[in-house]
């Protein structure tokens, strides 16, 4: 198989050779390729994240930072850190901010993609690039955002058959790929209090997400800081395969073309907090976006925008109300607030 065969043709034949692949493999090797081969962000690319909406969103996280850093006593140094930062659009509105009053923290982007990293470069040439937060500094506090990242995840899923429950997997029937059940029993893998689910239920989990929020609540917990994981999904505990995909801002079969498109799922928050909670870091809470950001001063920033540029006053109200409308990402996406045992309270929370 040459390296540039499409992901199709690779999974195709492992699956061929080898038998079924789990979603977990599957998403992972689909959005390795993704992300790897394209930028997928903005009205040219397959979707739009909230920085690229309007600047509004990344100068009100600034000032969150900015304010919990103040008010925790303006330790030095200080480090901004982001996974995934996309274009690099939200740590350059963040950090525009947080310089008004007194931030100017080192900035550290966690980026696999080549191809992102590039047009990183081009909008923040002071950040230094990291394939994990392994080599993120240890000395100092942490101001870590992380907006649409963890959705990317690879998760798992369980299904529950007439034999009991089995992995979710990938097969290749027919020409096509599609999701089968595995044939080793998993009952051992599923809690104990959700094991006599009727036939036909599906449990996700992300280990990835659950692995990340555990490491970045001990660095705050070893360092000071505050974190700010920004997704769309649930607070409360919930059945149900929510993997999707989406190509040109339109959703697609997850299954049809693997690599070629952005591949999510839902952020299941009920799980994190007590993780957070269980290494002694400070879980502020999990609310909606659209509260989040009203509770930030969006309204009045929105007001202000468009009376500096009256012309540009639809635009900016039809940005913020794509933001908090509840219809919109305002209910659908959630903001997660974690800080360091001796914090403060964040706002908005």
């Amino acid at each position: 198989m040459t390296p540039d065969a499409s992901l199709s043709a690779i999974f195709e034949r492992l699956i061929g050779h080898s038998g079924p692949i789990s979603v977990a493999h599957y998403m992972a090797e689909a959005n390795a390729r993704y992300y790897a081969s394209k930028d997928p962000f903005g009205e040219a690319g397959d979707f739009i994240t909230a920085p690229e909406i309007s600047q509004m969103f990344g100068e009100l996280i600034g000032l969150w930072l900015a304010d919990m850093w103040i008010r925790a006593g303006r330790e030095e140094p200080v480090h901004y850190v982001e996974l995934g930062p996309g274009r690099g659009t939200l740590a350059r509105d963040a950090l525009a901010a947080t310089k008004r009053y007194g931030l100017t923290p080192r900035v550290h982007f966690v980026e696999t993609s080549t191809r992102l990293k590039d047009i990183q470069l081009a909008t923040m040439p002071d950040a230094i690039w990291h394939d994990d937060l392994s080599t993120v500094p240890f000395q100092g506090p942490i101001l870590l955002v992380a907006n649409e990242f963890l959705d990317a995840l690879p998760v798992r899923q369980m299904v529950k058959t007439g034999d009991g429950w089995r992995e979710r997997m990938v097969g290749f029937q027919q020409g096509r790929f599609l999701p089968v059940a595995g044939q080793m029993p998993m009952d051992a893998a599923v809690p104990e209090a959700r094991r006599e689910a009727a036939e036909g239920t599906i449990i996700e989990t992300c280990p990835a997400a659950a692995a990340i929020v555990y490491e970045v609540a001990g660095r705050l917990v070893e360092q000071g800081g505050a974190a700010l994981f920004i997704d769309y999904g649930t607070d409360t505990i919930r059945d149900g395969s929510t993997l999707q995909a989406v190509r040109a801002h339109r959703k697609v079969d997850p299954f049809a073309a693997p690599g070629e498109a952005d591949l999510t799922a839902h952020v299941d928050f009920a799980t994190l907090a007590p993780i957070v909670e269980s290494r002694g870091c400070r879980w502020l809470g999990t609310v909606p976006q659209g509260r989040w950001l009203r509770a930030l001063g969006i309204e009045a920033r929105a007001e202000a925008l468009a009376q500096f540029a009256p012309q540009h006053a639809g635009a900016v109200r039809s940005a913020m109300d794509r933001l908090i409308g509840e219809g919109q990402m305002g209910l659908l996406f959630k903001v997660f607030g974690m800080a360091a045992p001796r914090w403060p309270d964040g706002a908005g929370f």
